[in-house]
């Protein structure tokens, strides 16, 4: 049963960073139409949309801290680390903020170390984590010889991944609750979107549905919301839930992987000798943390007696 909830764990990460990986195709043909808060917000709402359909059973919390739990995931998880991101990609280079993202299991694991029983962290851990450090940089400047430090962007990237962890912790206790995972992802949806509502008014927002009428936009829209958001929010919290916040969070290690494959596939580009060593550094980062990891779990979820207050 043990070996079986693993499996489930490591099959819905690796689902997740599979579409996750892809995203920045849909977002980049988006972008030349729409603004990166205006696909944020459509994304979501539809991925919301969504949840509800699939499961309208509404969820029951009586519990005030369970309900500032929720919140504060939704608030990291979907309006702050979205927001940072796509803020940061204004001030900085695409790769100098795809690098420092790609740290936010470092974050995860010190975070989760500190603040939860059973998330013990060993040198091997280290070893892979610099390991895909070093390929995610191959990856990102493929061949580069410029790299362009910019304190604003960059800054907001490390905020952006340190948020990330963030929810990766919430999100873990959350998972001890109990309540379905759809259920779960609907709050924290929710609650993202009312926290984004005040954003719209400082960034120009405009709904413009006709923009939708174009195939290509609404294929892509529909891809991120119904995909990267509602289906892939629900498998990331699900491997979480079963694998730990730390071991689930080495995965983001492969979306740079991800993104090199998809964009030579799709946006036919070229691709370096830098770019392939790169990627399989991340890979073999990725196996020596989770093969070599050491956790001395006493269980698969969390009390609230566990979490240290």
């Amino acid at each position: 049963m043990k070996q079986n909830k693993s499996t489930a764990g490591h099959l819905s990460a690796l689902i997740t960073i599979l579409i996750w990986g892809t995203t920045f195709i849909s977002t980049k043909i988006l972008l030349k139409d729409f603004l990166p808060i205006e696909i944020l917000f459509f994304r979501f709402i539809l991925g919301l949309t969504l949840l509800i359909i699939v499961y309208p059973k509404r969820l029951k919390v009586t519990d005030k801290k369970q309900e500032i739990t929720f919140a504060c995931a939704g608030l990291t998880g979907v309006t702050l680390y979205y927001l940072l991101e796509n803020i940061a990609l204004t001030y900085s280079m695409a790769s100098n903020v795809g690098v420092i993202i790609s740290i936010a299991p470092f974050f995860t694991a010190l975070l989760a170390h500190y603040l939860l029983d059973g998330e013990k962290l060993k040198a091997n851990f280290f070893l892979g984590f610099g390991a895909s450090m070093m390929g995610i940089c191959l990856i990102s400047f493929n061949g580069s010889t410029t790299f362009h430090l910019n304190p604003i962007g960059d800054l907001l990237a490390v905020l952006a991944a340190i948020v990330w962890a963030c929810y990766s912790i919430l999100t873990r206790k959350i998972s001890a609750y109990g309540y379905n995972t759809i259920q779960t992802t609907r709050r924290v949806f929710t609650y993202g979107i009312l926290f984004m509502i005040p954003t719209l008014f400082l960034f120009d927002f405009s709904i413009r549905l006709e923009r939708f009428q174009n195939p290509v936009y609404l294929f892509n829209i529909l891809f991120l919301g119904f995909g990267a958001s509602a289906l892939c929010f629900v498998t990331w919290n699900l491997a979480v839930r079963l694998l730990g916040a730390v071991r689930t969070s080495i995965y983001i290690y492969l979306v740079p992987v991800i993104t090199v494959a998809t964009s030579i596939t799709i946006l036919h580009e070229e691709i370096t000798w830098i770019a392939i060593l790169g990627a399989a550094l991340a890979l073999t980062g990725l196996f020596i943390s989770e093969i070599k990891f050491s956790f001395k779990q006493k269980s698969n979820s969390i009390s609230y007696a566990e979490f240290k207050r």
